[in-house]
C-alpha cells in the first residue's frame, strides 16, 4: 500500500519594528484584520503553551514568544482562553484536512482507508497533538466548553470525514454498510488500537514507530473489509 502523506505546519516569523496592524490605510490592514499578524500571535501562543502549559503560560509570555506588544495581542484575542480556542480549531483543521486529502487521493477503497488511517493515527499520536489534548483534559472541569470545541463535529472531524466518504462508496457497491456512522467510528478505533490511548495516558512515552502504525492500520483495513466489503452472492 502506498505511504501516507504527512501534513506540514507553517511557522510564522515575528515581525520586526512597529505593529502595523494597529493602523489602516496606505496598504496596511485595519486593527485585528491582518492574517499574518494573527498567525504570528498564534504561533507564539503555541510555543508558550507547549513549553509551560496552559495554566502557567501568561499573556506576557505569549507576547514575548510572538514578538508583539500586549496592545496588539489584545486587539486580536480577548484573553488566554480565546487564544487556546483558536489554536484548537487551527490544529484540528490541519489534522482533518490532511487526513481528508489522504482519504480522497485514491480510487481503490482499501488504499484510501489505509492512507487515511496511517495519516490520522500518525497525527493523533504525534507529540504536539498529545500534549495539546492533555492540556484540554487538564482544564476540562473548569472549562468544559474547551473539550466540547476540541471534540466537536463542527465543521469537520475524522469521523465525519470518513462517514461522508463511506456514504459515497456504499451506493457504488464496493462497501455494504447499514450504519456508516458506526462503521466510521469502528475503523478509526481499530486504526488507533493500542496506540492513541497509550500515548495519551502515558503508557507510551514517544510517538509509535511508522512500522507499528502501518501494521495496525493494515490489520484494521483487513478486518473492516471483511465485515463491510461487498457480500458474495450465495
Amino acid at each position: 500500500m502506498s505511504e501516507a502523506k504527512n501534513g506540514t505546519q507553517d511557522v510564522m516569523q515575528p515581525a520586526a519594528g512597529m505593529d502595523e496592524d494597529l493602523c489602516s490605510g496606505g496598504g496596511r490592514h485595519a486593527a485585528g484584520e491582518d492574517p499574518a499578524k494573527r498567525e504570528q500571535i498564534l504561533e507564539g501562543a503555541r510555543r508558550a503553551f507547549l513549553s509551560q502549559g496552559f495554566d502557567a503560560a501568561s499573556m506576557n509570555d505569549i507576547t514575548r514568544e510572538a514578538g508583539v506588544s500586549k496592545g496588539t495581542l489584545y486587539v486580536y484575542f480577548e484573553n488566554k482562553e480565546d487564544l487556546f480556542k483558536a489554536l484548537i480549531i487551527k490544529g484540528k483543521t490541519r489534522v482533518v484536512q490532511t487526513a481528508k486529502h489522504a482519504l480522497n487521493d485514491h480510487d481503490d477503497v482499501e488504499e484510501s482507508l489505509y492512507d487515511f488511517g496511517v495519516t490520522l493515527t500518525t497525527s493523533m499520536t504525534a507529540e504536539e497533538t498529545i500534549r495539546s489534548m492533555r492540556m484540554v483534559i487538564g482544564v476540562i472541569d473548569r472549562m468544559p466548553h474547551l473539550a466540547e470545541r476540541f471534540f466537536s463535529e463542527a465543521p469537520e472531524n475524522g469521523y465525519t470525514v470518513l462517514k461522508a466518504y463511506l456514504d459515497r462508496q456504499v451506493p457504488t457497491g464496493v462497501l455494504d454498510i447499514d450504519n456508516t456512522e458506526m462503521a466510521a467510528r469502528q475503523f478509526i478505533e481499530m486504526a488507533q488500537a493500542g496506540l492513541f490511548k497509550h500515548r495519551l495516558f502515558g503508557g507510551m512515552c514517544s510517538a509509535p514507530p511508522k512500522e507499528q502504525i502501518e501494521a495496525t492500520v493494515t490489520a484494521a483495513v483487513r478486518v473492516f473489509m471483511s465485515a463491510y466489503g461487498p457480500k458474495k452472492k450465495k
